[in-house]
């Protein structure tokens, strides 16, 4: 790979460290720590968020009816979701092992934990666990889907794609046959060390 490309990724790499410090920094000044995969707030910022709590009735009736009418739209899509979802679990789980691609670990990409603050109503911690179902699941059918263009056709699009996935970076460059022809089985052989 690019000299250049390694020295960029590592320094992003750095940056990602920094930013886990702050949000660690961030946790202090919100004064919870973590125990047993629990969150434990401290008992005055626990009372506090109790207070803030916005009840069901309070909440349905000030909620807008552009919102209201939108609910079963939204909530119909559990369905393409959970397709999605079925759908490339069972690819990964049949074709990564016959390519010798890691697989993807599930848990890293869905993470519930907003059922544990005290501030939300039971709508707001079902729509939490929605949204959180619904950007795991795409984040986790994106890293397959990334792994499988890296083993298939792991080649830069001419033009920069917005929101591309982690393994583009190492990706051939557009029109480079030779580092495409070159570096195909290296990427390939990459995939199958990758961390699961």
């Amino acid at each position: 790979m690019n000299p250049r490309l390694d020295d960029l990724l590592n320094r992003i790499k750095a940056l990602e460290a920094e930013l886990e410090q702050e949000v660690a920094a961030r946790q202090s000044e919100l004064r919870f720590r973590i125990e047993d995969r629990r969150v434990r707030f401290e008992q005055e910022v626990l009372v506090r968020h109790r207070a803030l709590k916005v009840g069901l009735l309070r909440y349905l009736a000030g909620t807008s009816w552009r919102h209201l009418v939108t609910v079963p739209v939204i909530y119909a899509m559990i369905l393409p979701l959970l397709l999605l979802d079925a759908g490339v679990s069972l690819y990964q789980a049949f074709c990564f092992p016959l390519y010798r691609i890691a697989k993807v670990k599930r848990g890293k990409y869905f993470v519930f934990d907003r059922e544990q603050l005290a501030y939300l109503n039971l709508i707001e911690r079902i729509n939490c666990g929605y949204c959180t179902y619904a950007n795991g699941l795409v984040a986790y059918a994106r890293e397959i889907v990334g792994r499988t263009e890296q083993y298939c056709c792991p080649i830069k699009h001419l033009r920069r794609v917005v929101g591309s996935h982690r393994h583009q970076i190492r990706f051939a460059d557009f029109g480079d046959a030779d580092a495409y022809r070159q570096e195909l089985a290296a990427l390939r052989r990459a995939l199958a060390r990758l961390e699961p």
